[in-house]
């Protein structure tokens, strides 16, 4: 049985549907994380799970009990917010104990749990600091502290690194992730960076215009997303327009791509197949694109010229161009390919997708 559910859930401000018929489980102690861009819905998701925003329809459940109109102080939830939302008249020890002075906690308590909060998040000693003459990563921090010092049952965040540097962040959020798991925690996680959630969180649903459009583990979204929506967010995809030339009797998915009228096959289920001469597009990833400087043949390989090489440190990009169906390949050590020389492209029948929601 699933911690959180959240079971066709829809929320509009005005004439904008914000979220709209959003379903979705959080298991125990699961770090679940809510990708996608700017203006989704999936902060406001987040805001209805705390309590702080009201589902216009749908219903919340927690720990089997409905919690759509409880209060978000009955909840028992923690949140850090994206701009952290401390009190700049109180110290840090005073932020901290915040939620549990709302709870009436005694004296001795709040000092012991404030303090243990503290050493959790690497702050030993704080308490007595102003938050204004702290970094700001010792107060997205004391954030932390404050949230999991109620001992909270689902502990949620909205894009709680944005606002720190590049390093910083990295340095952050493996710890953040490492505290979550020591202390056996439930986390659901907003963020628009694709890179943050694949290295914070165990599951992820992808949302694009107030919509969920493809949960799974990280890599399995990276590999193979269902849709256009989410290969176009998640990025870097090649995406190729091409037809379905091949019978449904067969689960051998022939297609010719629109651009090059290259022949491609992959395996498909006949629940994916579109109709014949409707065109769909494929995807694959730059790194599961194969160039040679040969000119082997085989399945799924073609010839092409390269257009552009883009060094990048640790890789480097090579653009080519296949009689018109432009692929990027991402390669380690570009050495043996020059600008304008022909290569043999090879895409691998088990590396294709067939995207399922084909609005371009």
């Amino acid at each position: 049985m699933p911690l959180l559910s959240l079971n066709n859930i829809s929320r509009s401000f005005g004439t904008t549907k914000a979220v709209a018929d959003v379903s979705l489980e959080v298991q125990q102690g699961e770090f679940f994380g809510l990708l996608g861009p700017s203006g989704c819905g999936k902060t406001t998701t987040l805001r209805m799970i705390a309590g702080l925003e009201k589902p216009d329809s749908g219903t919340i459940h927690f720990q089997d009990t409905d919690i759509t109109n409880l209060p978000a102080e009955r909840r028992g939830f923690g949140m850090v917010f994206q701009n952290y939302a401390l009190f700049p008249h109180l110290n840090v020890f005073e932020n901290v104990a915040f939620g549990l002075r709302a709870r009436h906690a005694s004296k001795a308590e709040m000092s012991e749990r404030v303090a243990s909060a503290l050493d959790l998040v690497q702050l030993p000693g704080y308490g007595k600091r102003a938050v204004d003459e702290l970094s700001g990563g010792q107060q997205q921090r004391v954030a932390i502290a404050r949230a999991i010092a109620i001992e909270p049952a689902l502990l949620l965040f909205d894009e709680p690194l944005s606002n720190l540097d590049v390093s910083l962040r990295e340095e952050t959020r493996s710890e953040l992730r490492e505290l979550v798991t020591r202390l056996g925690l439930t986390a659901v996680y907003v963020t628009h960076d694709q890179e943050e959630a694949f290295a914070l969180c165990d599951r992820i649903s992808v949302m694009v215009g107030g919509k969920l459009m493809q949960s799974g583990k990280p890599r399995e979204l990276y590999e193979h997303p269902s849709d256009i929506a989410v290969a176009r967010f998640l990025g870097r995809n090649n995406l190729i327009k091409a037809m379905r030339v091949s019978s449904s009797n067969t689960n051998e998915g022939e297609f010719k791509t629109l651009e090059g009228d290259h022949t491609l096959h992959l395996q498909v289920k006949h629940s994916e197949l579109s109709p014949l001469n409707q065109p769909v597009f494929l995807s694959i990833r730059p790194e599961h694109v194969q160039l040679r400087a040969n000119g082997d043949s085989g399945p799924n390989a073609f010839k092409g010229h390269v257009r552009e090489i883009v060094f990048a440190g640790a890789t480097s990009t090579v653009r080519v161009d296949a009689a018109g169906l432009l692929l990027e390949a991402l390669v380690l050590q570009p050495e043996g390919y020059n600008v304008d020389q022909e290569c043999t492209v090879v895409l691998p029948h088990d590396r294709l997708t067939l995207l399922q929601n084909q609005r371009g």
